[in-house]
């Protein structure tokens, strides 16, 4: 009998302050909703254990900064992803037309062999906001820039609501798993000694700190 292959995918999430990656993450994770989150300093990493077809599947997700000033930081929390979330604001159109700046800083500082058939995925977060009367980017509009990128898959979520939150991250497994991730093992062998799956438990939330005003996440 094979014995099942055991994965560790490393996902990145990219996308201005404010458009909800902390949020989404917390919903995944935790299945719990703020009002508001202090900005993420640099970045921190959670993981979560699924099962698809016959793959154990280790999430490990990076939730990155969104302001400039840490931009800089990227290559060394690129380093090594499978995938990487490509996430805005459907609500704020300035968070849609700074996609294609993430996305070409992503691959810049990666480096992948094939960047035309890297693994990407586009979210449309805060679709709940003012019952959908308030959003500036349709979902025309997105999907279209997803096929100008290779016909990436698109997910419209709310994080507030947990709407199509799991699908998306499931989703962005999926891809990088169709993309043959490195770090993949036999189940009965030993991790290799890269795949550090250290949690940082609930180091995202920063409870203690002075959290942002507006809005319903600040990173």
């Amino acid at each position: 009998m094979t014995m099942p292959k055991r994965s560790l995918l490393k996902i990145i999430l990219l996308g201005d302050s404010g458009v909800g990656k902390t949020s989404l993450m917390n919903q995944y994770l935790h299945k719990k909703f703020r009002p508001q989150y202090k900005a993420t300093i640099g970045a921190d990493f959670v993981t979560k254990e699924l099962q698809i077809d016959d793959k154990l599947v280790t999430l490990q997700i990076w939730d990155t900064a969104g302001q400039e000033r840490f931009q800089s930081l990227g290559v060394a929390f690129y380093r090594g992803a499978d995938c990487c979330i490509l996430v805005y604001d459907v609500n704020v159109l300035k968070s849609f037309e700074t996609l294609q700046n993430w996305h070409q800083d992503f691959l810049k500082q990666v480096d992948p062999a094939n960047p035309e058939t890297f693994p990407f995925v586009l979210i449309g977060n805060k679709v709940d906001i003012d019952g959908g009367n308030s959003r500036v980017v349709s979902e025309k509009t997105a999907t279209e820039w997803c096929i100008s990128k290779g016909n990436i898959p698109y997910f419209e979520t709310s994080a507030k609501e947990d709407y199509n939150v799991d699908a998306a991250f499931l989703g962005a497994a999926q891809t990088a798993l169709t993309s043959e991730p490195i770090n993949i093992w036999e189940l009965d062998e030993e991790m290799p000694s890269h795949c550090d799956l250290e949690r940082i438990p609930e180091s995202i939330s920063g409870s203690t700190d002075q959290p942002r005003g507006g809005g319903y996440c600040a990173c």
